[in-house]
Formats: C-alpha cells, sequence, structure tokens
C-alpha cells in the first residue's frame, strides 16, 4: 500500500477505489509489495493468469469553495521546509472528476486543463473558466490519452469505438473501430502512428472469455494488427507506453509484456513475483520496474537486465518511477527520495527531507521551472509537495484542507501546476 511511511500495514480505501473503480471493470486486489525477478522472468514465455500486490505535514494553503485571483502568491521555489509558504492557488473549480488514482486521468495541454468524468470539461489554463464540454464525458477508469495534438478517449456511450478529440476546441477529429466481435475498446498508450486498446473478444453468447491488444491507425482508424492474449489474462489494470518499435505493458495478472509496435508480435514476458499495481517507467531503450526493495531495468530489445539498484533494508520498497528531463525520480516507503540515472541507475542524490518533514510517500511527479511537484495518495500529511529537483529539499506542500479520500492528481503545462483532489481542481502558479 502506498503512504508507506505512516503508518504501514493498512490498506487504503483510496486504494480500494482506485481498484474498484475502473468504470465496469477493475478488480480490488489485495495488498503487496513490488516485485519481479531477472531469474524468475520465464523470457520468452507467454503472458498468463495468476494475481498478487503492497504499496504529513499539510502546509500550504488552499480554499475550499471556487475561486481565482491571484493576490499574495508566493513563487514555487518560496519557503524550505513542510511548515507552510504553498503559494495560494491562482484558481479553484469544482469538477465532474471521477478519478481512481491513476496518472492520465488529468492532463494540460493546449491551454486547457481535462480532468476525466462526466461531463468532461476542458477549463482555461489560465483563468478556469469552461473552454468546451462533452455530455457524454470519459469512461470512468479509462486512460485520456495524448498524441500527435488528439485527446484519446474510450467512448462513453459504450459503442465499440475509439475517439479522438481536438484538446482545444472538444472537436472529434478521429475514430477508430475493431469491429463487430469486440466489445469496448480502451486507448492504452499511443505513438506517432498508432493507437494501442485492449478490448474484449464477444462470444456468440454476447459474453466474453479473453481479450484482445490490438494498434489502430492514428490517420484512418483502422486496425493495423490484432493479437489475442491467453486465457485467463484481462484487461483492466493495463499500464502500457510505446516506444519506437516496443510496446511495453504491465497487468493485474503480474506479467511484464513487450510486442513489436509494427506486427503485434509478443517479443519478451517477465512473469513478477508480486505487484505495484503496473506503474513503470520507459527511457530510450530500456523498462524500469520497481521490484519491492529491487528497482530493476530491462532492454526493451530482449528483456535482460541492465541494471539493479536494491533499498538498504529488504522490508523497504520502491514506489512508482517517474523520468523527468532525464533524471528517474521515485521514493521507497522508508520516504527516501532518490534522483538516478536513468541509464545507469547510478546516484544523482538521495533525499531524507520527506522524512524529516513527516510528509507521506509521493505516487506521482511533474516538473516545471527546476521545481520537481509530487502528488500523494494519502491526504494526511501529503498532497503536492514541491521539491527541488537538484537536491531533493522539500520547498512547500501544498493540501486543500478537504480531507476528501480521493488521492491527489498533478498536471502541468509548464506555466502552471494543475492538482486535482477530488473534485476539486486547483491551479497553482509555477
Amino acid at each position: 500500500m502506498r503512504g508507506d511511511s505512516v503508518p504501514s500495514g493498512r490498506f487504503s480505501r483510496r486504494r480500494a477505489l482506485r481498484l474498484a473503480g475502473g468504470g465496469l471493470a477493475l478488480a480490488v486486489l489485495t495488498a503487496g509489495a513490488t516485485g519481479c525477478r531477472a531469474d524468475e522472468s520465464g523470457l520468452g514465455g507467454s503472458e498468463t493468469s495468476g494475481g498478487s500486490g503492497t504499496s504529513g505535514a499539510s502546509g500550504g494553503s488552499g480554499g475550499s469553495g471556487d475561486s481565482s485571483g491571484s493576490g499574495g502568491e508566493k513563487p514555487a521555489g518560496g519557503d524550505a521546509g513542510g511548515t507552510g509558504g504553498a503559494p495560494r492557488p491562482l484558481w479553484t473549480k469544482t469538477t465532474s472528476a471521477q478519478t481512481y488514482g491513476d496518472n492520465d486521468e488529468l492532463v494540460a495541454t493546449s491551454g486547457v486543463v481535462i480532468a476525466s468524468g462526466e461531463p468532461l470539461a476542458a477549463l482555461d489554463a489560465a483563468s478556469g473558466a469552461e473552454r468546451w464540454s462533452s455530455k457524454d464525458g470519459a469512461v470512468p477508469g479509462a486512460p485520456m490519452l495524448l498524441g500527435n495534438g488528439t485527446l484519446y478517449l474510450a467512448s462513453a456511450t459504450y459503442d465499440g469505438t475509439v475517439a479522438g478529440h481536438d484538446p482545444a476546441s472538444g472537436k472529434e477529429t478521429w475514430r477508430g473501430h475493431l469491429g463487430k466481435g469486440y466489445r469496448q475498446p480502451r486507448p492504452i498508450a499511443v505513438d506517432d502512428e498508432q493507437v494501442y486498446v485492449i478490448a474484449e473478444v464477444l462470444e456468440a453468447d454476447g459474453s466474453s472469455k479473453t481479450n484482445v491488444i490490438a494498434a489502430l491507425d492514428s490517420r484512418t482508424g483502422r486496425p493495423a494488427w490484432q493479437e489475442r492474449r491467453d486465457l485467463g489474462t484481462e484487461g483492466n489494470g493495463i499500464h502500457a507506453h510505446a516506444q519506437g518499435r516496443h510496446l511495453v505493458y504491465t497487468d493485474f495478472k503480474k506479467n511484464l509484456t513487450v510486442r513489436d509496435t509494427a506486427t503485434g508480435r509478443q517479443v519478451w514476458t517477465h512473469k513478477t513475483t508480486k505487484t505495484n499495481y503496473g506503474f513503470f517507467a520507459v527511457h530510450e531503450n530500456l523498462v524500469i520496474v520497481p521490484q519491492g526493495p529491487k528497482l530493476q531495468a530491462f532492454a526493451l530489445a530482449d528483456g535482460s537486465l541492465k541494471w539493479s539498484v536494491e533499498t538498504t533494508e529488504s522490508y523497504v520498497s520502491f514506489k512508482e518511477p517517474a523520468v523527468l528531463d532525464d533524471v528517474l525520480y521515485l521514493a521507497d516507503s522508508g520516504r527516501t527520495l532518490r534522483a538516478l540515472d536513468p541509464r545507469t541507475g547510478k546516484e544523482i542524490w538521495t533525499s531524507q527531507a520527506l522524512a524529516d518533514a513527516n510528509l507521506t510517500v509521493p505516487r506521482q511527479y511533474v516538473k516545471a521551472g527546476g521545481v520537481l511537484y509530487a502528488a500523494t495518495d494519502l491526504d494526511q500529511r501529503g498532497g503536492v509537495i514541491a521539491i527541488d529537483a537538484k537536491t531533493g529539499a522539500v520547498r512547500w506542500t501544498f493540501n486543500d484542507g478537504s480531507g476528501d479520500y480521493h488521492a491527489w492528481l498533478v498536471a502541468t503545462d509548464g506555466k502552471h501546476v494543475f492538482a486535482l483532489h477530488g473534485k476539486k481542481l486547483h491551479a497553482l502558479p509555477v
């Protein structure tokens, strides 16, 4: 479970909602730590079924009602420590957000910020005013993906299509469809040429026992390829990333799989021993996966282990990683924050500032203006933490004081940092 810093061993209500909430689909898992070992990888095997998983200074200010204006702001690099000093929001709005703690439920692009919900609404980044709204909204738990200047969404009308929209205007610019033999395709990744989806395979009686992973041409919307996954695998809990010729993804059945983006052919798969709910990072030709007390980097081309880093104690687990501006950032359950070279795993810096300020462990990171903004799953002793990207020092913590049980989410357009907590969306200055 996240928030492992304080206290450990308790299952978070936020995590239960996060797992149970994916619309029609996500299954609740038991708690457990991250894991996968190269010597148990099963290189060259196929995806299989099976499963298991683990996972404050408040400070800052924020309004409890909708507001706008920027009076009294402090710069993002303001007062150090976890005792306050956070800037006042430029604006705060109540949204229609329905989120379950996945990073792609809040996006900022083309001068707007969008939170997954129904209706789906885009707010002006500078003012918080509504720019457009769609009554059908986004499918709860399905990703909102950005690529090629397009916002890709699973159809909220459940008509078996995936739609692309201009994020600035909300107008539909693209639509893809697998065919009548598949139900509810959901986008999982996008690159310059294709949109990758997971869909259920329909049986004659209308039921579904298997699922398919497929690529849709981002120009025509037609299927480029489709591959049926093994019986027992699930379409839920997928986290994916397309990098060149490789599509890498994880799932709730403890599979780490790489496919060829041109053909759909499975290149390799590793069976992980534990689960971190699927989060990983990709940098150049490597996929970097937290594995309990180990952080391991595998070659996308063949699955070989390229480097490994361990925590100082076997009971301390690595949390969700992020590569930003060629630096790998992640915390562990002991509240040590690290910056590593993603190519080699070598340490750039290590910080105990989270523990010193008694803050909970972050689970998501964005970077703007030389500052790392980290969002926490747990609200108590958490929120959005501003961290010096060069040293790991905590500058301030923003918390709206609402006590909402939803995980915090962050996004940035380079000019603002947007913090979503439940239905409240705050725009913080950079």
